[in-house]
């Protein structure tokens, strides 16, 4: 039986939680890749993906309960514009779960890859349907957080460019592309002309990393192998992680917040490509930049997971931030 302290912190389970399995993948993505490079035992990458896993299940499960017992929780979540671009990290996390296990477990993979990117794709229609509405949007509103359903775009083709579905790949490429160009430019036009962004959000600017360096993994996936857009789309990355930690001192004395899982998953995707780079050029120079962005992504998910189990160890959950 579940507590009334338990029911009433499930009711305000925020959806924007699951960005720590996005946080959490990427992690044991980045991992796996540094071992496939053979810089750490291929154990450590085993069991961060059993983590990973755990935080899945964990986290769908708790927001599945708030779903079926609070559904109008849910629809304030969709209906407010600071968490609505997080409904599509429940995508991205399936099809971050696909590429984690398509070595292991490739029917498995297989089977969930279809049902991930047509969820992907109804969630990114549903929500630039609701931004593009009638609704009017304060420039107040808009974060880097909105770079999300974009990054879940081009991610489909680093799973379904293996699995075959090479055409259906290149149009969601190619959507996310598109669509982060347009955010791109709302977004610095709103960091630079109009009111900073709240202290609790200032992490979110890591976000900013994410796109670029995951169109740069499945740009290769797409065109099996590095070109000249493909270095600009992971010199574009660097350009914003060292954008990043020039205004890292300002993140230093901000409490523990949700927000603060924006670090993961851009810093893991940095990883990614960084590793991808140097096995497909051969220049050993980007694998020790992966080593390091490695390093920064493991003390950084190490104290996300430890502060948020102590935050859910004293029966309290996150709420939303917008």
């Amino acid at each position: 039986m579940m507590t009334e302290t338990n029911e009433t912190s499930l009711k305000h389970f925020p959806i924007a939680l699951f960005t720590s399995v996005m946080g959490v993948w990427g992690w044991a993505l980045a991992t796996n890749a540094a071992a496939m490079a053979g810089f750490v035992p291929s154990v450590v990458a085993d069991a961060l993906r059993i983590l990973a896993s755990c935080v899945t299940i964990a986290v769908s499960g708790a927001y599945v309960v708030k779903a079926v017992r609070w559904p109008q929780a849910c629809i304030q979540e969709w209906q407010a514009p600071p968490t609505l671009a997080f409904f599509p990290a429940v995508s991205i996390s399936l099809l971050l779960v696909t590429i984690g296990y398509q070595e292991i477990a490739p029917g498995f993979s297989a089977a969930l890859w279809p049902f991930a990117v047509a969820l992907q794709g109804l969630l990114t229609l549903a929500v630039i349907s609701s931004w593009i509405s009638h609704r009017p949007f304060q420039i107040g509103q808009l974060s880097p957080a909105w770079f999300i359903p974009a990054v879940g775009n081009v991610i489909v083709p680093v799973a379904g460019v293996p699995l075959g579905y090479h055409e259906l790949s290149w149009l969601f490429f190619s959507g996310g592309l598109v669509f982060w160009i347009v955010l791109l430019t709302l977004v610095i036009n709103r960091l630079m002309f109009h009111d900073p962004l709240p202290e609790r959000l200032l992490p979110t600017l890591v976000i900013m990393i994410a796109p670029p360096a995951l169109a740069f993994v499945a740009y290769v996936t797409l065109n099996n192998g590095v070109d000249n857009f493909a270095r600009i789309l992971l010199n574009i990355a660097y350009v914003f992680a060292l954008l990043v930690i020039v205004q890292a001192p300002k993140f230093r004395h901000l409490p523990f917040a949700l927000s603060w899982w924006a670090l993961s998953f851009p810093v893991a995707g940095l990883t990614i490509a960084s590793f991808r780079f140097a096995a497909e050029t051969g220049a050993d120079f980007y694998a020790f930049v992966g080593l390091c962005a490695l390093g920064v992504l493991s003390l950084s998910l190490v104290g996300l997971l430890t502060k948020t189990t102590l935050v859910l160890l004293k029966g309290g959950f996150f709420r939303s931030e917008g």
